[in-house]
């Protein structure tokens, strides 16, 4: 007769020798709930962080003759840039006060040591070079324009971008994808079923700004889940924010040098 295995599989017992209480390979202070709130708070606050600032450059006449500020990067970009913020907030207040824990413990921050960093942007750049030969190779189903493009417009617009794109948007990406809602998922359903999950919601969010056009989700979901995989092998989420960073920066060093320095955005 078969005798069941009395061990969760999704225990791991510490090294031989020493002796310990089995500790789950994911258990985060929050659950999906509290992930559920976040996502909801980054949605409306980045909503009225847009509102304000549209507002403020309307009644400033900064952009003078410019109906549709909802595609200028000058715009756009500080709105999100401050309601992320905010959200970093929400997260921190979460944790800290709702459960009483330490952010950065709580988050399996763990930075990495210096080499292993290094290692983390590189691969974020080769991840970078192949999905470019993905496109490459499937250019035939690549639009030719996205949503994404306009945010484009001029030099200034893609300086901004780019400041945005490797500084903000993987920290805060990081946070809430790699951070929160991987090992909310993982406790819910396992390791396996949360990186597949986690890939796919991260590709999501990303495909209104790309036309909903398979081949750039395609890239995209199979970079989210080289992540993620990264983050359930180190638990690391800085790791990840340095592999994300690598490649947002090795995408828009191309588009700067295709661009001859941002100054011929209709090449981009």
């Amino acid at each position: 007769m078969e005798i069941p295995d009395p061990v969760p599989q999704n225990q791991e017992w510490p090294p031989y020798g020493e002796v310990s209480t089995p500790v789950l390979r994911e258990n985060p202070v929050w659950n999906l709930v509290d992930v559920s709130f976040i996502a909801c708070f980054g949605i409306v606050s980045q909503a009225i962080m847009l509102w304000i600032a549209i507002g403020v450059a309307h009644s400033m006449g900064i952009f003078h003759g410019k109906t549709d500020l909802t595609s200028n990067a000058l715009v756009v970009v500080p709105a999100q840039t401050v309601a992320y913020l905010l959200l970093i907030a929400f997260m921190v207040q979460i944790v800290k006060v709702k459960y009483g824990a330490d952010f950065l413990e709580a988050l399996h921050w763990n930075p990495p040591p210096f080499t292993s960093a290094l290692v983390g942007v590189a691969a974020g750049f080769g991840c970078a070079f192949l999905s470019q030969i993905v496109y490459a190779l499937l250019s035939r189903w690549v639009p030719k324009s996205v949503p994404m493009d306009e945010l484009f417009r001029d030099r200034s617009s893609g300086f901004i971008l780019a400041f945005f794109g490797i500084f903000v948007a993987p920290l805060m990406e990081e946070l809430f994808f790699r951070g929160f809602l991987y090992p909310a998922l993982a406790r819910a359903t396992g390791t396996v079923v949360s990186v597949v999950l986690t890939s796919v919601a991260f590709a999501l969010i990303h495909s209104p700004q790309l036309a909903h056009a398979w081949v750039p989700l395609t890239a995209i979901l199979l970079f989210s889940f080289c992540l993620t995989v990264v983050r359930a092998r180190t638990k690391s989420v800085a790791t990840t924010v340095l592999m994300h960073a690598g490649y947002n920066a090795t995408l828009f060093i191309m588009t700067f040098i295709a661009t001859q320095g941002f100054r011929h955005m209709e090449r981009a």
